[in-house]
Order: structure tokens, then sequence, then C-alpha cells
């Protein structure tokens, strides 16, 4: 919350996101003939517990007073004409002649519309307000502070989700004696979060489509914190289970709604590497999960009775559900995407969030802002007056935004999507949640036979036949060699320098480029693995793969965000997030019974699909810097 004092000492509250903004027409209260609204010397207290904005803006003795962005009339120059007329800003491409791209309605109200000139020159400043579409309504608020908090959050977001997901192949090894594991229940610990993402990622994708972005990330960063602390203190395998299907079921949503809600606050400029940018968060959470499991693990932390055991690996879990907890908090701080208040009807909420995007990264007056009004597609609006309640509003939400994804002309879209996200993570969590338990199997190997040279079958075949002989004689043992999680961080490091080339290039080489050279180099390097003979080959050949599948998952992220309509994203992105959840299962179940039984033909397998998943990109339209339509 954002308060401060007014001249009478009295405390007040200040909601740019409820319409609230300042009044700097000061002078009308002395001057009649100023045209400031009949309400501008009002010093209204608005009850702001519910949202707390960040670029709200603090009054005191000597700042302006309040009024409600709603009104217009109070940002708006006196620019009537003799002819009665409003004169708007006519926006020129350059001085070749371009001509105007302003048109006037009936009534006099000019609209900009957005365009560029004829090299593709991003419009001039306005002089005087305009009408402008979302596109030239987010240009003209600048590029700045806002839009880093806001990458910082979102990128939280995903950092978070990232950990959750990534955390369980450090477990694995970990809880292998304390939950009596083996190939197959470690395939379906691996696989069950990815069961209820399925689930969740179309329930939570529709509400946000219903009903907001920002309500639906809130109560899942919750929900998926809390079920990580409870999985924590789950002492038998069948709740370990139940929690980690309900954690999966929360970030089901984070990811769909999350990708939605950011990608509507950037321009089309910088949507590509902002994009890019949030999915190196992905890294971050991989790089900083495998540093706490270093730190963790392997130390003796925790403490063991006859009835309830919290040892390590449970700590490690606790600590993960930290960041969670945090972005719960702090995404109380960001507004609702005004791309989706506009799909809404909400014009006069979209252009107050706009006006505290533009003062927070301009530092400038609201009334400097040179848009008054915003442009609606009355085709998008959507009545809610045929629901009785929101409840029904948001079942028959549901029902719609999924009937319109299977209609053409969104249908090519949304098949091709899906084939690309399901083919796409049966290698990235195939193989990636795999990687530590490889490391771990060639310390085994080599541990045992330290001047020989094997592949990952024969490697494989000696620590599946050592697990069964302890199984047999009741002996367990979880103790997991340092060199392991080193490994782990070396392979997911390597994502890092794959990502910032992925943010400096996205909007230049686009996203089919990085995706399809990302999938090919990943594909390669699956088929590699076979042909690996020591854990150093083996770590060089992961270290490849992690970066170039990292590459081309922002590359996915940005093409499938990109591709849908604004009334449709957060769904049609949660639909194309349940094939990838489907794709994890098969890639995590699958796999490893084929790595134990059938190697060496899951590294071919993938290998195919990733490559044959890549190359269906093509069938997409080229979303690079375009309109977000």
């Amino acid at each position: 919350m954002v308060e401060g004092d007014s001249a009478k000492g009295k405390s007040e509250s200040y909601n740019v996101e409820a319409g609230l903004q300042p009044n700097y027409n000061q002078s009308a209260a002395s001057n009649p003939s100023n045209h400031s609204t009949g309400n501008a010397n009002a010093n209204p207290h608005i009850d702001n517990r519910a949202i707390i904005q960040p670029y709200s803006l603090g009054t005191g003795a000597k700042q302006p007073e309040y009024q409600f962005a709603a009104d217009n009339r109070g940002y708006e120059p006196d620019t009537t004409n003799t002819n009665g007329k409003q004169d708007v800003e006519r926006a020129v491409g350059g001085a070749a002649g371009d001509s105007s791209t302003t048109e006037h309605n009936g009534n006099g109200n000019g609209k900009d519309k957005g365009r560029k000139g004829k090299k593709g020159a991003p419009l001039p400043e306005p002089t005087s307000p305009i009408v402008a579409n979302f596109e030239r309504a987010i240009e003209l608020c600048g590029y700045g502070k806002f839009h880093y908090i806001l990458l910082a959050i979102c990128g939280l977001v995903s950092t978070s989700e990232e950990m959750d997901v990534i955390s369980m192949s450090f477990i694995l090894p970990s809880a292998e004696c304390d939950l009596d594991l083996n190939t197959e229940t470690k395939g379906w610990l691996n696989s069950i979060i990815f069961i209820g993402m399925m689930v969740g990622a179309y329930f939570w994708g529709s509400i946000a489509d219903s009903f907001g972005r920002k309500k639906v990330l809130i109560v899942i960063s919750f929900m998926n914190a809390f079920c990580i602390v409870a999985s924590s203190f789950s002492q038998t395998y069948s709740f370990f289970m139940l929690f980690r299907f309900l954690n999966g079921a929360a970030l089901g949503g984070s990811g769909p709604v999350i990708w939605s809600y950011f990608a509507e606050f950037q321009p089309k400029a910088k949507r590509g590497s902002m994009l890019s940018f949030m999915a190196a968060f992905w890294t971050f959470g991989n790089l900083f999960v495998a540093g706490l499991a270093w730190l963790i693990i392997p130390t003796d932390i925790g403490f063991k009775t006859p009835y309830f055991t919290y040892n390590s690996w449970r700590i490690f879990l606790l600590v993960c559900s930290l960041p969670s907890f945090l972005v719960g908090f702090l995404l109380f701080y960001l507004p609702e995407s005004p791309k989706f208040l506009l799909t809404r009807g909400k014009k006069d909420r979209a252009l107050a969030i706009f006006r505290g995007i533009f003062v927070t990264n301009t530092r400038k007056r609201p009334d400097e802002y040179m848009v008054y009004d915003l442009e609606v597609d009355e085709k998008l609006l959507e009545s809610s007056a045929n629901s009785k309640n929101k409840y029904s509003r948001m079942v028959s939400g549901m029902v719609d935004h999924s009937r319109a994804l299977f209609k053409s002309p969104i249908l090519r879209f949304t098949i091709v999507s899906i084939t690309i996200n399901f083919t796409f993570h049966i290698g990235y969590y195939g193989l990636l949640m795999w990687f530590p338990e490889l490391f771990n199997r060639f310390e085994e190997y080599e541990k045992a036979f330290p001047d020989s040279s094997a592949g990952v079958c024969t490697v494989t075949e000696y620590v599946v036949g050592i697990a069964r002989e302890s199984a047999n004689n009741g002996t367990c043992s979880s103790d997991i060699p340092q060199s392991v999680f080193m490994e782990s961080l070396i392979s997911l490091a390597s994502a890092l320098p794959a990502n910032l080339l992925a943010i400096l290039g996205m909007d230049m080489l686009g996203r089919k480029f990085f995706l399809i050279a990302g999938t090919m180099t990943a594909g390669i390097c699956s088929a590699l693995m076979y042909f690996v003979r020591s854990s150093l080959q083996n770590l060089i050949v992961s270290a490849i793969f992690s970066g170039a599948i990292s590459a081309a998952n922002a590359a996915l992220d940005c093409l499938i965000t990109e591709v849908f309509p604004t009334k449709l994203r957060a769904t049609g992105v949660a639909i194309s997030m349940v094939a990838a959840r489907l794709g994890g299962i098969i890639g995590n179940i699958v796999i490893a019974q084929l790595l134990d039984n059938y190697c060496p033909s899951p590294t071919f397998i993938v290998s195919g699909l990733l490559i044959g998943g890549g190359l269906m990109c093509l069938l997409l339209p080229n979303t690079t810097r375009k309109e977000l339509n």
C-alpha cells in the first residue's frame, strides 16, 4: 500500500489500478476559467487494502491532490479549434511524406492507429493527446523501472516453478531408502507432478481468461508453497505422491498464466528479448536448486525418531518452498494486465494502469501521458450479462474458450503447438530430470572399475544389478558423492550463455531460428549419449544438451505465447502446457524403463522427437516483432 499524509495531516491510500490519478490542475480552484473537472479539489479516500501498487503516487502537503482517472477531462488540454473539433496529433511516417496515420470519426475524436513508417521506424512522440490502441499505448509508456520490476517478480515465479519441478531429480537418490524407491517408483515420483500440472493447467488457464491473470497467480503461488511444505513432512510414499500431485496442480496454472501476463505488458519491439530474458529465470531456478541441493542434502542436518523423520532432503524441500511464498506476496504489488482489461471493456482501469506505468518509467506527471482514450475491438468484448453469476461465467468461459481454440482459423495453431510441446518436453524432462541419476550411476561404476571405460548402457546394467542385489539382501545406501552435485550444477550452468544468446538475438534472428537450431542440437546430443565412454564425456554432452534445449525452450515459450489471441491466450497456452506435461510424464516413466530394459533405444527416440517437433514450428506464423493480436 502506498500512503501519504495530506495537507490536513490525514493519512490517505491511493490506487492507480482502481482509477485514482493525481490532479495537477490545482489552479482551477482559484481560476474558474480553467477546464478542470468539478471534483478536482476533492481529496478522496480509497480503501486500498486488497490491491497494492508500487507505482501509486504518495501525497503530502506539497504534493498534488488526487482525482479519478476515469474523468479524462482532467488530463486533456484545451485543443478545441474554431470548428469545435478537437485537434489530435497526426503521426507522420517520416520526411518522405508518408500519409497520416490518424483518423477522425464522426464525433471529431482522433485515433492514432499505431502504424509505423515505410521502413518500420517507430512513430514519433505525439504532441497532443490521442486515442491509441494497445500497442501504441504501451509504447508511449516508455520502457524502464516498471518493466524491470515486472521482470524480476514474474521471473521469480518462473524460478520457483522450475525449482519445484527439478528438485525431485535431486531428491530421488537421497529419498531412495526413506521411501523404498526403485526405478519404476522413481519414474512415477518424477511424473506425478506433471499429472497434477495437466489437471491444473487447463483449469487455471481458463479461469485466468475469465477473471484475470493477477488473482489466479496469487492463489496458485500460495497453494504451491503450502503443498511443498506438506510434502516435506510426508512420511510415506503415498502421502508424498498426493502432495506432489497437488503441488503440480498449482504449478499447472503458474506456467501458462505468468507467460500470458508478462507478455501483455511488453511492447512488440522488446517482447521477444524480454520473454527470452524471463525464460532465463528457469535456468536460474535450475542453478539455484542444484546449489541448494549441494549445500543441504549431503549434510547430516535434521532429526530422526522411531515415528518421524525429518532429514536433509526434507529440509531441502522446505527451503525450496520459500520462493513461492515470496512471489505470492510480491504479486500484490503488480496491476492486472491492461490487455486483459481491454478485452473486458474496462478502458478506464486499463488507461489508469498505462498512466501508472508511464509515471514509473519516465518520472513525469500523468497528464504528460499522450493518450486520453483507448481503442477497444468490440468483437473481443465478452458479455457477462448472459451469465447469472461469476461461477456460471467461469464454467461457460472455460467451455467457450476451449471450443474457440479448436475452430478455424485457430485450430491449426492449437494442433501444431500441442504437438511441438508434447515432443519437445519428452526430451526436455525425459533426459534433463534424469541427469543427476545418470551422473550418480557413472560415479558408482567408475568407483568400482576405476581404470575402465563404459557406455551408458553398460553402466546402467551394472548399477541396476547392484540395486537388485541390495534389495534382496535388505540393505540400502543413499549416500551421494559430492561430484554428482557438482556435475549437475555444471550441466545446468551451461544454459546461461545459451539464454544470453537467446535474449540478444530473439528479436533479430527470430523465434523459429532458435527453436529449430536448439532442438536439432539437443537431438544430436541425445543420440551421442549412446557413444560416451566416461563420466567426463557424459558431462560434456549433457552440458551441450542443456544449453541447446534451454535456448529452444525460450523460443518455444515466446512463439506459443504470441500465436494465440488475447481472449484465448491463457487457455491456449494452458492446453499446450497440458501436452507438455503429458510429454514430461511419458519422458520420465517410459524413458526410464527403456533405459533400464531396452538401452539404447530411449536416446535415439528422444533425438527423433526433438528434431521432428522443432521443425513443426515452420507451420506456425512468424510472430517476431509483430503486434500482440
